[in-house]
């Protein structure tokens, strides 16, 4: 006990790409929520439910509210944009989205490293998040 070892980590190339992009994602996906939720609280941009009209839908699930509100599931709040409640969606698809950027920005490096087979899984990584997202398997997730 009388010896520790001096053991430096140190993150690889890859790692570092990642991390600078996850940092500068979420960094933007924090901004926009922010601003977009000053846009919604003072009124700003008109809501799609009103204010006074929020807490009715408390109690019902998924499936009655959208069914009450007209609204559409999936990918529809792109069309909803206009809306105080649904302008904050920009931020979260941000922040979820992220992750795949960064795996699709570590294969060059990736490659210039030869570690192809790390390539490859950091492609199917980000295909595999953006299917899902997509919502083209029908599993209603998006």
């Amino acid at each position: 006990m009388a010896e520790q070892s001096h053991l430096q980590l140190e993150a690889s190339e890859e790692q570092l790409v990642y991390a600078k992009i996850l940092e500068k994602g979420m960094l933007i996906g924090l901004a926009i929520l922010f601003i977009t939720f000053i846009l919604y609280a003072f009124g700003i941009m008109k809501p799609y439910i009103p204010l006074d009209e929020v807490s009715r839908y408390w109690g019902t699930n998924v499936t009655q509210y959208l069914h009450s509100t007209g609204i559409k599931s999936g990918w529809a709040w792109v069309s909803m944009l206009k809306y105080g409640d649904f302008i904050n969606f920009i931020g979260i698809a941000i922040l979820a989205g992220v992750t795949g950027v960064c795996y699709l920005a570590i294969v060059p490096t990736l490659l210039r490293k030869k570690d192809r087979i790390y390539a490859v899984l950091a492609l199917l990584e980000a295909l595999i998040l953006m299917v899902a997202a997509s919502g083209i398997l029908g599993t209603g997730g998006h």
